[in-house]
């Protein structure tokens, strides 16, 4: 079986836009992807945590996929989440998203009934075989309540078509170290909005997946890092990490993420869908800070 790209280096979790009705945003969305391309990504991600993907419909992922490779084109990998509560779920999803255009699948573990370490062995092996999209591991025990450990993240490793692992296990630096200390046949990426994004790759890390509203200034950030320019690149993360920090909030993430794309011209609504909660006044002060100060530009794909 011939099998696809694997995403590395840069590659946001796209927002899922939405009308003030609730309704998808097609012209938002595309629109958020141009200034992913503009911000220079290695690749963009579609149904992830960030994407409310959780809250999609089968009929508008299949929509939403093929609004992203319009716009993408065969430039750049698409990752596309599956998060099936089962094997057969977590099957049927991938099979749909590869048909659709995806070039990789993030696939968590299934999560209601706890798989053990074999179950996740023969779960991730039958995703992996049901399709020519390579699989990335997603490795989010705080969302799944699902520890993968690194025995068993090795193992996965030599499996055909398991190629990479995004980690979120926290201290994911450790996680990384260790990863790539014995699963050397994974490519190691890092999560959890980028909080640890230095860390991550001094110890292994060969990409991120943070959400979708500060590209241009990550890209920034790891261009100086490629060049040696550690100083320059660690000021320009320090002054990013009050909204990082803030676009992990619990309940209010979403909502962060859509709030800084409309405050930046990206999208037109910062509509979540429940169980997303709308931004509350004690979190929204919070942003107005962090934003006054960090002065972001207006994307480069303004909407009219």
């Amino acid at each position: 079986m011939a099998r696809t790209r694997t995403a590395l280096g840069l590659v946001p979790i796209l927002a899922t836009p939405f009308t003030d009705a609730g309704e998808l945003d097609l012209p938002s969305l595309r629109s958020l992807v141009e200034f992913q391309l503009a911000s220079g990504v290695d690749g963009v991600a579609v149904f992830g945590m960030a994407s409310e993907g959780f809250a999609l419909t089968a009929d508008e992922r299949a929509v939403i996929l093929r609004e992203v490779r319009h716009v993408v084109g065969d430039s750049l990998p698409i990752v596309a989440g599956v998060n099936g509560t089962s094997t057969v779920v977590a099957v049927e999803q991938a099979r749909q998203a590869a048909d659709r255009g995806a070039d990789q699948l993030m696939v968590l573990p299934p999560f209601l009934a706890k798989p053990n370490q074999q179950q996740l062995l023969d779960f991730f092996g039958d995703v992996a075989r049901a399709t020519e999209a390579t699989v990335m591991v997603q490795d989010a025990p705080g969302v799944t309540g699902v520890p993968i450990d690194v025995n068993t993240l090795a193992a996965l490793g030599r499996l055909p078509g398991i190629t990479s692992v995004k980690v979120e296990a926290p201290p994911t630096p450790l996680k990384v170290a260790a990863v790539t200390g014995t699963a050397g046949d994974l490519a190691v990426l890092g999560g959890l909005n980028a909080a640890s994004l230095i860390e991550e790759y001094d110890n292994g890390s060969v990409g991120t997946m943070p959400a979708c509203e500060f590209s241009d200034l990550l890209r920034g950030i790891l261009d100086d890092m490629a060049a040696g320019r550690r100083a320059e690149a660690r000021g320009a993360f320090g002054r990013l990490l009050p909204l990082i920090h803030i676009g992990m909030r619990p309940g209010q993430a979403w909502a962060v993420h859509k709030e800084v794309l409309r405050r930046r011209g990206i999208i037109v609504s910062g509509r979540v869908r429940l169980p997303a909660q709308e931004l509350e006044p004690v979190t929204s002060r919070a942003l107005d800070e962090i934003l006054a100060e960090l002065r972001l530009p207006a994307g480069q794909q303004v909407l009219a």
